[in-house]
């Protein structure tokens, strides 16, 4: 009987080592690390002889192309810690990064070094947050933040990888909640008269909180535009305003909230033009306020700030925002006011114009989007009869 022949310098090796559940099998090989020294690398593990060759066979390759790399014994907790202080992000997203690691990543995953995280250990992590992932014990979370926090690991695994410090990410081998159950809330818009009847109400129970409402949607705005807003912003003469800033809430664990201003969400300015009412009710709420004092309208004041000249908070706006719609529609009839966010003001603002037949290309340079494509995607269901209007309109051209 021939001797099995033995492997070559460079080739490795594979043994046979006895456990409690049967033959195993390890690899043996030698690698080179980024500094030029070589090292033998050990794996354990393999229940058959044929799958250790091909995992030698594999890393063999590795080795040889220069793509074999080192496992890192950090922990996941200190990796991410360390990724995240080199992140170029806006400090909103900075802080929701720091605040979904610190309470869904760290506590499930932090203890596993980075090189031996497994895509199954990812999806019990995922499956573990829709079970039970609240911070505050009530349940689990949502498809959409779910997918959320998986692509922050995601996006810091990949720079892993790029780095040398993984081979592979395990995140590719896991399975997230898919686009479509992790979509947003439905929207609701108003009609034209709802809005009507909504601003009308609240202008007689406050005028200073519904030159907001107003302002949001006659133009669009998202939110934290609106808030950061400064008189010199403003052309009232032309009727028209640019949108340059976004002021958000930025939480820092062991430092409390700021309110922070930075770039709009694509990070491009735009103009809108307003309408002669709003221009009007602009007018009249500059003038109120100037009665109260000149520095509430000097050109660098926020147009919609407190009376302290200070951003107004962005969540508690939105706050008394529903809690004046709550009051309105006790006063005008629930079936007269339908129940909206704050944030479906924007979404009343597109609808009604894109079903008034107004351009998407226009609508979407309002709203600040990037693209066009992505006011079609977004709102169309604003137009179910557009496809039958076409084919009539196509029917009339061959009929002359």
């Amino acid at each position: 009987m021939a001797k099995p022949r033995r492997r070559q310098a460079g080739e490795g090796g594979i043994s046979e080592y006895q456990t409690k559940a049967g033959p195993r099998f390890l690899i043996k090989f030698t690698a080179q690390r980024e500094d030029g020294s070589k090292r033998v690398v050990l794996k354990r593990g393999f229940t058959t002889r044929k799958e250790a060759a091909r995992a030698l066979r594999t890393e063999i390759r590795k080795a040889e192309v220069g793509e074999w790399v080192e496992p890192s014994k950090q922990r996941l907790d200190a990796y991410l810690a360390e990724w995240i202080q080199g992140q170029r992000l806006s400090p909103s997203t900075l802080s929701s990064y720091r605040k979904n690691i610190r309470l869904h990543i760290d506590p499930y995953l932090g203890e596993h070094m980075v090189a031996r995280l497994t895509g199954s250990a990812v999806d019990a992590w995922m499956r573990k947050l829709e079970e039970s992932g609240r911070a505050d014990g009530q349940g689990g979370l949502s498809a959409r933040t779910v997918r959320y926090v998986y692509t922050i690991l995601r996006s810091a695994l990949s720079d892993a990888v790029r780095q040398g410090r993984l081979a592979v990410n395990p995140t590719d081998r896991a399975t997230p909640p898919s686009p479509s159950e992790a979509r947003p809330p439905e929207m609701q818009a108003w009609t034209a008269a709802e809005l009507n009847r909504f601003l009308a109400w609240a202008e007689a129970d406050d005028r200073d909180l519904a030159m907001g409402w107003r302002l949001l949607a006659a133009t669009g705005m998202r939110r934290g535009e609106a808030l950061a807003l400064r008189w010199r912003d403003v052309d009232l003469d032309a009727g028209r305003l640019a949108v340059r800033r976004s002021v958000g809430v930025v939480k820092v664990k062991s430092a409390g909230e700021q309110l922070v201003e930075g770039p709009t969400k694509t990070g491009q300015s735009r103009v809108v033009d307003l309408d002669a009412g709003t221009v009007a009710a602009l007018r009249n709420y500059r003038a109120a306020r100037g009665l109260l004092t000149l520095e509430l309208v000097r050109d660098s004041a926020l147009v919609l700030s407190g009376l302290d000249g200070s951003h107004r908070h962005p969540e508690r706006f939105s706050r008394r925002f529903a809690g004046q719609l709550a009051r309105a529609r006790k006063a005008l009839g629930e079936d007269h006011l339908p129940a909206i966010r704050l944030h479906d003001l924007r979404h009343t603002h597109a609808t009604l114009l894109l079903a008034d037949g107004v351009p998407v290309k226009v609508v979407s340079e309002r709203l600040g989007h990037a693209s066009a494509m992505i006011t079609l995607t977004v709102y169309q269901h604003v137009h179910p009869g557009m496809g039958r209007e076409a084919a009539e309109r196509f029917a009339a051209l061959l009929d002359g």
